[in-house]
């Protein structure tokens, strides 16, 4: 099995590939990120899984990163049987969740929406256009309860909510798109659960004991949800236990 873990140098997206380099059924785990960020942990890994693990730069809000990126999955040859992406962004330096109306701004809104919706759209258009029409894989998509607009009860966050669920419409739509382009495909969704990552680390104060989880763990899991998932789930939107999440 060849898998790919877009947004991999830290966080879910770093344990999934320890996970993945663990597992004697993966052949091969290509790794993305941006260059110039931290990837030491991932030159370490490939020390250790020598010749299992490939590294690649990937800016997904760039297009001439993705035209790179596209010509790399073209030179495999093979196509890419898993692929999670698993980058994401709530907050960043004077990018903060939105309280209330009055903090939203145009540019962080907008920031929010290239990185957390557009550029998993992305990478699914320059992954299929490499992939042989009727193969079996995976594309699953880091998501997150808050994007559900059933769920949402709290209010808040408008620029993280919208662009997550912004998200859930772009994999269902592609995974409609997918039943005669893709037949084999499974295009999903999965909320992994609050994560001690550092995405979340500022605003775990108010979490019930119990309810935040490692990487590892959520890792795990999410790997777990995905192994039951065929062209039949395609365009389904999974939580951390497997249950499906109104859109």
């Amino acid at each position: 099995m060849n898998t790919l873990i877009v947004g991999a140098n830290r966080g879910i997206g770093l344990a999934l590939v320890q996970n993945l380099l663990a597992d004697e059924a993966v052949m091969q785990v290509l790794a993305t990120c941006r260059s110039g960020s931290d990837r030491q942990d991932l030159l370490q890994l490939q020390r250790d899984y020598s010749g299992k693990l490939q590294l690649l730069s990937l800016d997904f809000t760039d297009q001439q990163s993705l035209a790179h990126f596209a010509a790399n999955l073209a030179a495999l040859g093979c196509g890419i049987d898993l692929v999670i992406h698993a980058a994401g962004l709530l907050h960043a330096a004077g990018l903060e969740p939105e309280k209330s109306l009055e903090q939203c701004q145009s540019q962080h809104l907008l920031r929010l929406f290239e990185v957390n919706s557009i550029g998993p759209l992305l990478v699914a258009q320059t992954l299929l256009a490499t992939q042989q029409r009727n193969k079996p894989f995976v594309f699953a998509a880091l998501s997150a309860m808050v994007g559900s607009i059933g769920d949402n009860k709290l209010g808040g966050w408008y620029g993280y909510r919208a662009s997550k669920a912004a998200l859930n419409q772009f994999i269902k739509t592609l995974s409609i798109e997918c039943r005669t382009r893709y037949p084999q495909a499974a295009i999903v969704a999965i909320h992994p659960g609050t994560t001690d990552t550092g995405l979340s680390r500022p605003f775990q104060r108010n979490i019930q004991p119990g309810k935040l989880y490692t990487p590892e763990e959520s890792a795990a899991r999410i790997l777990q949800v995905l192994a039951h998932v065929g062209s039949q789930d395609s365009g389904k939107f999974y939580n951390w236990d497997g249950k499906e999440i109104c859109w």
